[in-house]
């Protein structure tokens, strides 16, 4: 018994020691210069909690505008486990941006990576990186864009207009939401929902409901549901992929087909899981972002009437100088479209469409008087450069005209609401031309009312949602 009072004393012994010194290295982690200020949180979960709270204020989230407001505009905290330095500074953040494949790497939550394939565009390195991107560019580039896109874009546009204005509301979000995932599925593998009895668009559905759900992996609950709508999805896609690879080429090519003269030429890096990763993830990039946008579009050209009648003035312009009156969009009158570019840089601005964006630091890195060591991760937050007072005048206001004169580019440090560096969104363009084609038949065809909804919720990791969604009618314009 003396024994083991002994072995008692000695335990508490080592614990009153080694606990002290366990919290002042997590309070502040062992570094090779000065670490950015901060604080770690708690243990294991660091600030987790509160960096992942809902907030319905257009502005930076509240979790990082609280850090700023006392450590400034660089600081460090501990996230889902990892040590994070968040970079609300604007030159910083393009700078780490810029530096993409030599002093970081893009990273994404292990959870991210389970969910969209572990060899996803988003998180994919390297020469894999420069295949998927190049992929992507050849089928959703500003050449496939002038030659194939842009009409069948306005003809389904026109479309869908026509049939909403017939009832006496209609979802904005969800119908633009189903419109753009249609077409892009079209676009990717020639998916008609009609014409198959896999209905790829519920399993997205599904998927994206449990997606920043508590991970519970249990019959019935969202996360559960999230990954049977996964599960179903990838396996149609696979299937079309299979029987693609069996079949003759086909001359209208869509992006399965580029992906399949890819996989079959010699020492190709391209597998069938790669594809199908590929696959599954393009039509939730190229959805989310987009139909986002273009309803935040729609919200604050309905709140600020000077925009409103700006944008409208535009396309009327078009409207009046067109040769033949009948035509549709020609890729002159596209490009000529200023103002509405204007407008869809502000709504991406003001949106937080992308509210952060992770990199991993590659190896020690001195910035600012400060050192972030090698292994830490790195968020860029976007909104905190869009809100900047010093990068913009009146930051809290809609004002497209603010980008007059200004660099238009989505990269710049004024505007990385797609990304920045190499990892500018691929489909940038893309997302630009629906956008624009649906606000000129909307402006210069019909009126729209709200009638219910359009609240707003951000959540730092996920962007913008419509929790009551955004319900208008839409009604012509009587001549």
């Amino acid at each position: 018994m003396e024994y083991l009072g002994y072995v008692f004393v000695g335990i508490v012994t080592l614990l009153l020691v080694c606990i002290p010194h366990w919290l002042r290295s997590w309070r502040k982690p062992q570094c090779n210069g000065k670490l950015p200020p901060g604080s770690m949180g708690w243990p294991i979960f660091g600030e987790t909690l509160q960096f992942s709270t809902p907030y319905t204020n257009r502005d930076v989230s509240p979790f990082i505008r609280k850090r700023m407001d006392r450590y400034g505009p660089l600081f460090r905290t501990k996230l889902l486990g990892w040590p994070f330095v968040i970079s609300a500074d604007p030159d910083l953040s393009r700078f780490v941006l810029q530096q993409e494949g030599k002093l970081f790497h893009c990273w994404y939550m292990e959870s991210f990576d389970n969910l969209f394939g572990p060899q996803n565009v988003l998180s994919s390195q390297g020469a894999l990186h420069k295949c998927l991107r190049s992929l992507i560019l050849n089928q959703f580039g500003s050449e496939s864009l002038r030659t194939r896109f842009l009409s069948q874009v306005e003809d389904l546009v026109l479309k869908k207009l026509q049939l909403w204005s017939n009832h006496t509301s209609v979802d904005l979000k969800e119908g633009v939401t189903s419109m753009i995932f249609d077409f892009t599925a079209k676009m990717i593998c020639n998916y008609d929902e009609s014409k198959t009895p896999e209905k790829l668009r519920e399993n997205y559905s599904a998927f994206l409901g449990g997606l920043i759900s508590f991970p519970l992996n249990v019959p019935g609950t969202s996360y559960w549901k999230c990954l049977k709508g996964r599960e179903r999805a990838r396996k149609t896609l696979r299937n079309m992929l299979l029987e693609r690879l069996a079949s003759p080429e086909r001359e209208d090519k869509d992006l399965m087909d580029f992906i399949i003269q890819e996989m079959k030429k010699d020492e190709t890096i391209l597998t069938e899981e790669i594809a199908v990763d590929l696959l599954f993830g393009l039509p939730f990039g190229a959805n989310e972002t987009t139909s986002s946008t273009l309803v935040l579009a729609v919200q604050y050209l309905g709140s600020h009437p000077s925009a409103l009648a700006e944008i409208t003035k535009e396309h009327e312009s078009i409207l009046r100088n067109r040769k033949q009156k009948d035509s549709g969009i020609t890729w002159e009158e596209y490009k000529s479209m200023t103002f509405t570019m204007m407008v869809v840089n502000e709504t991406v601005r003001m949106g937080s469409i992308l509210p952060s964006i992770f990199r991993k630091v590659a190896k020690d890195i001195e910035i600012k008087g400060y050192t972030i060591p090698a292994g830490w991760m790195v968020l860029v937050a976007p909104p905190a450069a869009h809100f900047n007072p010093n990068v913009h005048k009146d930051p809290h206001v809609f004002n497209p005209w603010r980008w007059q004169g200004q660099e238009m580019n989505s990269g710049s440090n004024a505007l990385m609401g797609f990304g920045g560096g190499i990892r500018l969104c691929a489909g940038v363009d893309f997302a630009k031309l629906q956008i624009a084609i649906f606000l000129h038949h909307l402006v210069t065809k019909y009126r729209w009312e709200v009638i219910k909804g359009g609240e707003v919720v951000w959540r730092q990791s996920t962007g913008p949602t419509f929790p009551n969604g955004f319900h208008v009618q839409i009604s012509e314009k009587t001549k």
